[in-house]
């Protein structure tokens, strides 16, 4: 079971995508919640509360049953992960939120750093621009030195 659960994760729908170096799970909901505690290596009960808590949020149907994606069992297993050092839920909920803004804070980083190459690109090509008018508007001289000799009076 542990080597399915290994090949799922890293073969299963998501995997491979792009990304800062991390894969992006699927958020397509498809687990029923007794799969997804399997998966999760939690009881049925404690998804629910779990859900109650607002640290997972999973999907409903159209029969108002839950479903759970890819990316929740991911976080589940965090959870799992968390509960299991000693964290409370309270503190769960707390570093879920805190990774949270930290990828909205690395996705505005890596936007601002493309704002700023843009610019620092655009800069350049109109320095560049005023250069070749500048080069334009010179006067081409000669370099060599001539001794004027004023022309001899004749007294």
């Amino acid at each position: 079971m542990a080597d399915q659960d290994q090949n799922q994760r890293n073969t299963g729908p998501g995997a491979g995508s792009a990304g800062a170096g991390k894969t992006r799970p699927d958020d397509r909901a498809v687990f029923v919640i007794s799969v997804a505690a399997e998966l999760a290596g939690v009881h049925p009960q404690t998804l629910r509360i779990y859900e109650r808590k607002g640290l997972v949020r999973p999907k409903r149907t159209a029969a108002n049953t839950r479903r759970y994606s890819e990316r929740d069992i991911e976080r589940l297993r965090s959870i799992q992960e968390l509960t299991t050092l000693g964290v409370n839920l309270a503190g769960v909920a707390r570093v879920i939120a805190l990774e949270e803004e930290v990828d909205r804070l690395e996705a505005r980083i890596a936007a601002l750093e493309q704002a700023l190459a843009t610019q620092a690109r655009r800069h350049r090509e109109e320095l560049e621009a005023a250069r070749r008018a500048a080069r334009r508007d010179l006067v081409r001289y000669s370099s060599s030195i001539v001794r004027y000799k004023p022309p001899r009076r004749y007294d």
